[in-house]
Order: C-alpha cells, then structure tokens, then sequence
C-alpha cells in the first residue's frame, strides 16, 4: 500500500471539526486504522517525519534549499501526493501546541502496538539527515533533536552515539559504529556484523518502515560499511 495515499483520507478526517492540529492527526491515525496496526505505524512514521521536519524548522527559523532537498530525499513524494505532504506539513508548522506533545503521543501511538517501537530511532536519523544537509547542524536544531530523544526515551549515552554517528561520523569512523577510538579489531568486527544484522532491509519492513523511506536506512547502512572500512583500512597499515 502507498501510504502517501492515505493522507488525503486522514487529512479529510481532520478538516471537518474546526482548525486542524497535529493532535487530531494523531487521533485520526488511530481510528482510521484501528484494524490495521501496520498500516497505523506506517502512517504515523510518514507523519512524524513531515511534523517534526515542520516544528525543526520552525525552532530553528531558517529553512535552507538544501534542508528541502533532504526531506524530499527522505520522502520521495509522487507529484500527485505533493500537495497533501505539504498541507500536513503547514498544519504542524501552524499548530500552537508544542512539538512536546506531539512527540510524547506520537510514543504512545507507537507503544501501543510492540512497547519498543524502533521506528523512534529512525525518526530521529531522518531529523539529524535533514538538520545537518546545510554542512552544520545549527545549536537550535541540536536541542531540537535531543528534546525530542528525551521524549521518546533514549537515554544520554544513547543519546550522545546517535550524535556523534551524526556529527563526528565522518571523521571519527568508530563514532559510527558505536565504539571507543581503542576498540579491538575483534570488537569492531563484531560491533559491525550486530548493526549490519540490525539494520538489513528484511529487519526494517518487519518493523513497519515504508518502502517509501528506505532511503534513511540506505544512508545509515552506507555509514556504517564505510566505518568499517575506515577502521579496516587503519589496522591493516
């Protein structure tokens, strides 16, 4: 099923009561597809990524051509579906109430059907792609990000891996990977087949991301094989 289009629905549900929030988004996710809870998660992941996107951009006060790029490349809009996104996206961005309360539901949405939603994390590496596509993730976006991790419950040290995998990534390949600068070269290789196993695309559909947004979990996998190339390519001097 295209999940973008659902949204004509959802966005329907949502136009008849008065002004339409992120609240009621949330809520109209969880009734149109109450006996669909795949389709569910789906559909709040796609909605999470275009809301949150919208609040980031909104905290920070610049949205940069290049930040528009990284979100289209994340979400691969068809042309027919362009006009819905983008009025999903004005209506988080118009929505007085916190991206707070959006976050803390949008867990509960989640929790509702596993307890351990992984789909969180991948919001959150869709959040720091598009932050950081202008070469520098901005201090207000950083908060951003962090509030939002905190919400959804990652701890500080996990926390502090999705940043530095983020930010110091690229110079820093044990970043990456997870690891300290002193990691063995057994440990680095067994760090490495646990995220590739993590991370193939059998274990992402199982958790519900849509087809539509593989394109987070190309970019994460591209990173970690070119960590561990890095780090080969430094023991094997």
């Amino acid at each position: 099923m295209a999940i973008f289009s659902t949204f004509s629905a959802l966005l329907q549900a949502v136009s008849g009561g008065g002004r339409a929030t992120l609240g009621a988004i949330l809520e109209a996710i969880r009734s149109l597809f109450a006996g669909d809870p795949e389709t569910r998660q789906k559909v709040a992941f796609s909605v999470a990524i275009i809301a949150l996107s919208a609040k980031m951009a909104k905290a920070d006060g610049i949205v940069s051509p290049s930040e528009i790029s990284a979100f289209r490349q994340i979400l691969e809009i068809p042309p027919e579906e362009m006009r819905n996104v983008f009025r999903l996206y004005d209506i988080a961005n118009q929505d007085i109430a916190g991206f707070e309360v959006y976050a803390a539901r949008l867990r509960a949405l989640c929790e509702d059907e596993n307890g351990n939603c992984q789909l969180l994390g991948d919001v959150l590496d869709a959040l720091f792609h598009i932050a950081k596509a202008d070469g520098l993730v901005h201090e207000r976006e950083l908060a951003f990000i962090e509030e939002i991790a905190t919400i959804f419950g990652l701890d500080e040290a996990a926390f502090t891996r999705l940043r530095e995998r983020h930010i110091a990534g690229p110079n820093n390949p044990y970043a990456v990977l997870g690891l300290d600068d002193d990691a063995t070269p057994g440990e680095t290789r067994r760090r490495y087949l646990t995220l590739v196993k993590e991370n193939h695309p059998d274990r992402l559909v199982a958790r519900g991301v849509p087809d539509e947004f593989m394109f987070i979990a190309s970019e994460r996998m591209k990173a970690i094989n070119e960590a561990y190339s890095k780090i080969a390519k430094r023991e094997a001097a």
